[in-house]
């Protein structure tokens, strides 16, 4: 159970984080670096009871990479869910009504978010198998900076493109604070499960003494 409840817990903070910092009044053009402060922080707390995955994108990775078992995976998937569900929630208490109605909905064009939310989650996916999972990594101090940094430089950088999400259960958290449209949340439940899923298939091929 304390592993379900860490990944609650951290995916939670992660999307509590996207809507305080990109709702206005947010941070502005520093949102990026508090959302992947929010993540690496969260990850070096609870990455010794659950692995810290916080995006069932990532479960599917460090499942296909066989590190993960399939009981797992509702349990794993369904908290991170949840934890998205009631940041959201809160999100709009704080937020308040008034400056909740303002919020626009992204409306990205399909083939660049597609292509900018499969590139991102395979990145972060790949970072976190090597940096988390690989036994020639264990024992490393860096893991969270390095998967922290990860999703912050994808925000950086496609940002603009996609909304930067490279997370399911973000997907949903945003799509519940009216930043991205409803009918739009297939392109990141495609895009990520897919990045995530090559990484695992391509961290397999490159480390193939690492079972």
């Amino acid at each position: 159970m304390g592993k379900y409840v860490v990944e609650f817990i951290g995916t939670f903070f992660l999307v509590l984080t996207i809507g305080m910092t990109v709702i206005a009044p947010g941070a502005g053009p520093l949102a990026p670096l508090a959302i992947g402060a929010a993540l690496m922080v969260m990850v070096y707390a609870g990455g010794h009871v659950s692995g810290a995955h916080y995006n069932p994108a990532v479960t599917v990775a460090v499942y296909l990479r066989g590190r993960c078992p399939l009981s797992d995976m509702p349990g794993y998937m369904l908290a991170q869910v949840v934890g998205a569900v009631l940041a959201a929630l809160v999100v709009g208490t704080l937020k308040g009504p008034a400056t909740m109605s303002q919020v626009v909905a992204g409306a990205p064009p399909i083939g660049a978010a597609l292509l900018a939310e499969f590139v991102f989650t395979f990145a972060l996916a790949w970072v976190v198998l090597n940096v988390a999972t690989s036994k020639d990594t264990a024992g490393n101090s860096n893991y969270g900076l390095a998967i922290g940094f990860t999703v912050m430089t994808g925000a950086f950088a496609v940002g603009s493109v996609s909304g930067g999400v490279f997370n399911p259960a973000v997907a949903v958290g945003v799509t519940m604070m009216g930043l991205s449209a409803a009918a739009n949340i297939w392109i990141f439940l495609l895009a990520d499960f897919v990045g995530a899923a090559v990484a695992a298939l391509a961290f397999n091929v490159v480390n193939a003494n690492d079972k």
